[in-house]
């Protein structure tokens, strides 16, 4: 079986380590966003990418989702200590080194699709991890406060700001001139079944989808959506600041409205979610709440029945 997979971070990789577990025999493939990447230090920091491959490769901090388990901070401390900003998004003295082997390969002219596959040598994931694009394309967020209306990085809206501002929009700069990395059209054209993981549907797998050829290469496959909402309440993270952005309710049912029936073919809800329905979608109500990674991969398991259920 080729499975294919868009996601995000903490939520993508906790469900692929779930899928990992659900179908050892299968060959996966992971379509990460690379929306939220920034450079920091002069350093490339893809947070989500190295978040799947340190899930995945038992490399990951268990406690915060994010991060190297048994990190330190001295490089931190010591920048701070000398004043250097942005001092709200600490990168930790192991993680600093997957960002400079990445900085100096992309100096020397490989693209990210290219590095990102010798990072995972060392890691191992069990999957092929690609980015959405090899191009530059970054997240900005438009807010308006008492410096006026502007346009931040996510990760500043995110991380420093904690969406506490609201947003206005989101531009995804570079969208213009970005084609998908090698390998993605393929792999989704290849695929069995996609799976698109509980990750953030506006600025995870929102921006995927917005990769010019993505969405449309996925239209006549068979797609199966975990929902991130459960209850009226995203998951985990703030994915309700960024529908409300959007103008949608956070809610499962519409989400499921916002990737619609012409994308999705069976839709997985929590058991307080049952009565989520849209014409077109085979709609599954269970637990799908990820406390380990059995529970992860029993919502895998259901997930792949139901995309064997609504195979095109």
């Amino acid at each position: 079986m080729h499975i294919v997979s868009l996601a995000g971070g903490i939520g993508g990789a906790r469900f692929l380590r779930g899928l990992r577990a659900a179908a050892p025999d299968a060959s996966i493939t992971v379509i990460g966003n690379t929306g939220d990447d920034i450079t920091l230090f002069g350093l490339r920091v893809c947070p989500d990418l190295d978040t799947v491959m340190y899930t995945l490769g038992n490399g990951i901090n268990e406690e915060q989702g994010w991060g190297r388990a048994k990190e330190s901070h001295v490089v931190k401390e010591e920048l701070a200590a000398y004043g250097v900003e942005p001092q709200w998004f600490g990168l930790g003295d192991r993680d600093f080194a997957t960002h400079i082997v990445r900085s100096q390969m992309l100096e020397a002219g490989y693209p990210l699709s290219q590095i990102t596959q010798a990072l995972c040598a060392r890691w191992q994931p069990g999957v092929r991890l690609l980015p959405m694009t090899d191009d530059r394309c970054e997240t900005h967020v438009v807010v308006e406060d008492e410096r006026g209306k502007r346009a931040v990085h996510f990760q500043e809206w995110w991380v420093r700001l904690r969406a506490s501002i609201p947003a206005q929009s989101f531009a995804l700069v570079g969208l213009d001139t970005a084609k998908p990395a090698p390998g993605v059209l393929e792999a989704i054209e290849q695929a069995d079944v996609v799976i698109l993981p509980p990750s953030n549907p506006v600025v995870s797998i929102g921006t995927i989808l917005q990769i010019p050829g993505i969405r449309d290469a996925l239209l006549p496959k068979t797609v199966v959506g975990v929902s991130p909402i459960i209850g009226g309440a995203p998951v985990r993270g703030m994915a309700d600041a960024c529908l409300t952005a959007i103008g949608v309710e956070t809610t499962a049912q519409a989400v499921l409205e916002l990737y619609g029936s012409e994308l999705i073919d069976g839709w997985l809800v929590a058991e307080e979610d049952e009565g989520v329905a849209l014409d077109g979608v085979r709609v599954v109500a269970r637990p799908i709440l990820m406390h380990d990674t059995d529970a992860a991969a029993d919502i895998a398991r259901t997930a792949l029945d139901l995309a064997q259920e609504v195979a095109r």
